[in-house]
């Protein structure tokens, strides 16, 4: 039977499957997506894991019907089936050469949800923190709870057995399943659950594939029982296998779980009832140091002794990478010292007794030998802080500046929770053997233990000592009695090592199993039974070589090679999420993988391999899925391992566009500086062109502006012209180099002038750059990077004095500051001039915060809407901005952490403009909208300025206005004024008198003309 199982195996892993024909009969018969263009698969070519294998196709189905089709006629052409949900599985059960089917774009409601039989009915491609927040309104929860909880689908939970934080609270994906309506591969649709002896012997008797199939599971249950019993683990954490236990007479024969865990290599879930259970109303987070990660396993049993509702484990590493990273800075702080730390989480239906449970722990500790440093958290927001740290830790010890790349193979083992603390410890001393070492962490409460290895998988010598290590490392751990899989599942990187674990006859009844329920063995396979080494289809592997072009910008944190930075996506989805969050704005409006942060990284990596993306710099597949990145620097900082798909886009898009033609608006928006300079000389007559009707249609026709856009007018007289006119102020006074960019200068001038005020207030002597410069940022959305590293070069040449001398150089534009921040360091990082100014830029908050701590801000009792631009979010931080707002005792709230959507030039470009207004509508502009009329607005952004003028009834101030409205108070408003109203009609009139002017200059022109051309005839 082994040997007709492997051969099955192998016949599913070599089929020849005519994939365009497969996918002509797909279209006709579906109304989902059929994507077997080489984009698509190579988005599908990997997971979270160090597999990548490229799918025949993918199809996305929009209800059960597309599903039955899309099976069937792959049955029909040979084709292996892969369920997929959010894709972020990390054993490579996620990957495979098959029809992928992705349930997470249109499969993906709460069908119903049961308050008094506690069942929530799903589809499998609905994301866990959709049906958390339905059944909340019950106060009930789905317990199992991943980190990836806000983009993770219930049906990889189910595929994968996930767990998570608060399986201490109610167990296991497989214990919180009832029932499941599943499809075969050869097309039998069917109800299980748990089956009661009389409906067994009922539906055996009745014949047909089903009692086929449930006569099979009989006979296995049967044939098995006793070594079940014998060798699965007692522990709370067995993931690894299929769950044959569960159809053991004292589990009820409960066919639904036993699928739960099974990777889809079984059957296909088109829906699952799923028990609920209560949720505690009020929660308090205990967090627990020790000085090591051993010491805080060692007490794992006495803390479970008084039932926290999740209990988990860090260690020194994971907090040491993630402050070199830079991430939850505030979550760490909060942190008491220690090496090692024990977040215990308790809950209540009262805030109370959740604290009395939590102080009982707290007495008992603290009254034993050696207590621990502990600090107990009521407040919701700081324990979230806390919490952040942990749910970071996958993409937080991946990439770590300075440490070798650390990869998964073996980051999921568990073992009983009262011998966590001694497998730890003779699990490191297996790592050091090998030189390997890693952060320690995980569900501590469950004794399961997450890490990320330093494996060499890029050599052969290197893939050997890994083989030898997960091999002796299998070995420790059943010889705990513990689990090769904690969560994570077998997939590929596990299933080899099942026979360690389980013994042979019963991999051989794991076999039997599958083919129980899938005879041709079609469904995944290669994954848990029968499978690929553990060391085949490496992403990387001793042969990777990856075509190393020649960049503009150097990555110098990623060896100068752009294939090692987009390698830094290690598949996590937390771009994924549709809620909250910097990054992905373009993936929150479409729900496509080819608009993620990770599809579009996958797809530049794949570019790098030269196999299935074939077209290089010029590759249209690439060129289309980056063409909606806003740039705007989101996964800069939100993405855990700081994946930067702006700079990979204005890199890419300089080699697309080298010796062609651009798009004309990419020569208008991005020299907007010329035009700009241009313009200045005569803004009355530029207005004219841009504002009056019909003239202003024609120019946004020219343009390439949507007709729904406005074109910002020209101010009457730059910042700079208003500057030179101006004497000087506070000579003598330490010395302050105000940025005059594009926007400020030639736009709202207005702003420039209050930063001046503000700055001379503080006792600051206000300089200009004496030539007129540009840092050049439209440019980088266009790929013009020729002129972007010139202009960089003109700045530090002109600026060299004032670099020399240190006078700090404020900027009121953040995506400028950005520049000077960032990719003046990726395009000249050993230039000492280039470090030393970007270590002088500052924007205004963060100057008045850094370097001007002796002015006494002025106060203004005002409510406020603030919101940061995404580049200060993601490069600059918002923090100085908001402490400025504090000392000026404004209460203020931030409703939209991500875009704007207008992002620069974006939400100017016809093409963009629906996504543009979507992506502002997801959380900005509704907040502003329902802000009330007294509130300010504030935005420093020109461009966020922008999308809410012409997307809403307001106007935004920039910081530096709202400070100068401050100092110069005026008379209170009647009720229910903008408090932007007097600038705002400012502003207006200034421009119409522009206009006006040049329209009498015009008129006074043509009359001269007509005189003169009437004496001429006379003459």
């Amino acid at each position: 039977m082994g040997r007709d199982f492997a051969e099955l195996a192998q016949a599913a892993k070599s089929a020849a499957v005519d994939a365009p024909t497969l996918a002509a009969a797909l279209r006709r018969h579906i109304r989902g997506d059929v994507r077997f263009d080489d984009g698509s698969r190579a988005l599908y070519a990997t997971d979270g894991s160090n597999y990548r294998q490229v799918p025949i196709g993918v199809v996305l189905p929009r209800d059960v019907e597309d599903v039955i089709a899309a099976v069937s006629l792959s049955r029909q052409f040979g084709a292996p089936i892969l369920c997929r949900g959010a894709g972020t599985s990390l054993a490579g059960q996620c990957c495979n050469v098959a029809v992928v089917l992705d349930f997470s774009r249109y499969m993906s409601a709460v069908l119903e949800i049961d308050p008094q039989r506690r069942i929530a009915r799903v589809q499998p491609g609905v994301i866990l923190d959709h049906l958390r927040n339905a059944a909340e309104k019950y106060h009930l929860t789905f317990a199992p709870d991943p980190a990836t909880h806000d983009r993770c689908t219930l049906g990889g939970m189910i595929g994968n057995n996930s767990c998570g934080v608060h399986s201490v609270m109610a167990g296991k994906t497989d214990d919180n399943i009832e029932a499941l309506e599943i499809l075969t591969y050869d097309g039998v649709r069917m109800s299980v659950g748990q089956t009661p002896d009389s409906n067994l012997q009922q539906i055996v008797a009745g014949g047909g594939r089903r009692g086929q199939i449930y006569a099979g599971l009989v006979s296995l249950r049967d044939r098995y029982r006793a070594l079940i019993q014998q060798r699965y683990p007692n522990i709370p954490r067995r993931v690894s296998g299929y769950n044959l236990d569960q159809l053991l007479p004292e589990k009820g024969f409960h066919i639904a779980r036993a699928l739960v865990g099974s990777e889809g290599t079984c059957v296909t879930v088109l829906e699952s009832a799923c028990r609920l259970v209560e949720s505690p109303r009020e929660r308090v987070l205990l967090v627990i140091a020790y000085p090591d990660i051993y010491a805080c396993a060692d007490r794992v049993p006495e803390i479970m002794f008084h039932h926290p509702i999740g209990l988990e484990g860090i260690d020194h590493l994971l907090v040491e990478y993630t402050r070199r990273k830079g991430l939850n800075s505030e979550g760490v702080s909060l942190l008491p010292h220690g090496g090692g730390w024990l977040l215990a989480e308790f809950g209540a239906d009262s805030a109370e007794l959740a604290e009395s449970q939590a102080r009982a722990v707290m007495g008992e500790l603290a009254s034993g030998p050696s207590p621990p440093n502990m600090h107990l958290f009521l407040d919701r927001d700081l324990a979230r802080r806390v919490w952040d740290v942990r749910e970071s830790a996958l993409g937080a010890t991946s990439h770590v500046p300075g440490e070798p790349l650390g990869w998964e193979g073996w980051e999921d083992s568990a073992v009983s929770p009262d011998k966590l603390g001694q497998y730890l410890r003779d699990l490191h001393k297996l790592m050091s053997g090998y030189g390997y070492h890693s952060s320690l962490y995980g569900h501590f409460g469950h004794g399961c233990v997450h890490m990320r290895l330093n494996f060499d998988l890029e050599s052969k010598a290197g893939i050997a000592d890994y083989r030898r290590f997960v091999e002796e490392a299998a070995d420790l751990v059943v010889g705990y009695g513990g689990s090769l899989s904690g969560e994570h599942g077998d997939g590929q990187s596990r299933a080899e090592l099942l026979p360690r674990m389980f013994g042979p006859e019963l991999v051989q009844a794991f076999g039997e199993f599958k083919a129980i329920w899938d005879p041709e063995w079609k469904m995944n396979p290669g994954k848990v039974v029968e499978p690929y080494r553990l060391d085949q289809n490496l992403r990387l592997g001793a042969e990777y070589r990856p075509w190393e072009p020649q960049t503009h910008f150097q990555f110098p944190a990623d060896e100068g090679s752009l294939a090692r930075a987009t390698l830094r996506c290690v598949g996590v989805g937390k771009c994924r999420r549709l809620e909250g969050g910097l990054m992905c704005p373009s993936y929150r409006v479409t729900g496509e993988e080819e608009h993620s942060t990770r599809g579009r990284a996958h797809l530049l990596w794949e570019m790098t391999q030269g196999e299935v993306i074939t077209g290089g710099w010029r590759d249209e597949h690439l060129k289309s899925s980056l063409d909606l990145c806003l740039s705007c620097k989101g996964c800069k900082s939100d993405c855990p391992v700081g994946v930067d798909l702006a700079t990979y886009k204005a890199e890419f898009l300089s080699h697309y566009y080298a010796g062609r033609r651009r798009p004309r608006n990419a020569y208008l928006f991005g020299n907007i500086d010329i035009w700009a300079e241009l313009a200045s000389s005569a803004p009355g007559l530029a207005n004219l062109v841009t504002q009056l009707p019909y003239l202003r249609g024609i120019a946004k026709l020219l343009a390439g502006v949507p007709s729904e856009r406005n074109i910002p007018p020209f101010a009457p007289q730059t910042f700079r012209s208003w500057f030179r006119r101006r004497a000087p102020r506070n000579l003598g006074a330490p010395p302050v180099l105000l940025w005059p960019d594009t926007f400020n200068n030639y736009f709202v001038p207005a702003t420039s002038r209050a930063a001046v005020e503000v700055l001379e207030a503080a006792g600051f002597s206000v300089r200009l750059p004496h030539a007129v410069l540009c840092c050049g940022r439209p440019l980088y959305d266009f790929g013009m990077l020729d002129r972007a590293r010139g202009l960089l070069l003109r700045i530090l040449d002109t600026l060299q004095l004032e670099i020399e001398q240190g006078v700090p150089l404020v900027v009121l534009e953040p995506s400028c500051a950005a520049v000077f921040r960032d990719e003046l360091l990726n395009l000249y990082p050993a230039d000492e001039r280039a470090r030393a100014l970007s270590r002088q830029t500052f924007l205004l908050s963060e100057f008045l915060q850094q370097k001007a701590t002796h002015f006494d801000l002025p106060r203004l009792a005002r409510r406020a809407l603030v919101h940061g631009h995404c580049h200060q979010k993601s490069v600059l931080g918002m923090s100085d901005e908001e402490a400025v707002l504090r000392r000026m005792g404004i209460e203020f709230e931030s409703p939209a952490p991500g875009c704007c959507g207008m992002a620069g030039s974006f939400g100017f470009e016809a093409h963009k403009y629906d996504m543009s207004v979507a992506i502002g509508e997801l959380d900005l502009l509704p907040a502003v909208r329902r802000a009330p009329a007294d509130h300010l607005i504030i935005a420093d952004g020109f461009s966020c300025r922008e999308q809410i003028a012409q997307c809403a009834d307001r106007h935004a101030l920039h910081l530096t206005e709202v400070i100068r409205m401050a100092l110069t108070p005026e008379p209170p408003l009647p009720e229910g004024t903008y408090p932007e109203r007097s600038l705002v009609e400012n502003r207006t009139a200034q421009t119409r008198r522009s206009m006006q002017h040049a329209g009498l200059g015009l008129a006074g022109v043509a009359l001269a003309a007509a005189v003169l051309w009437n004496l001429s005839r006379r003459s």
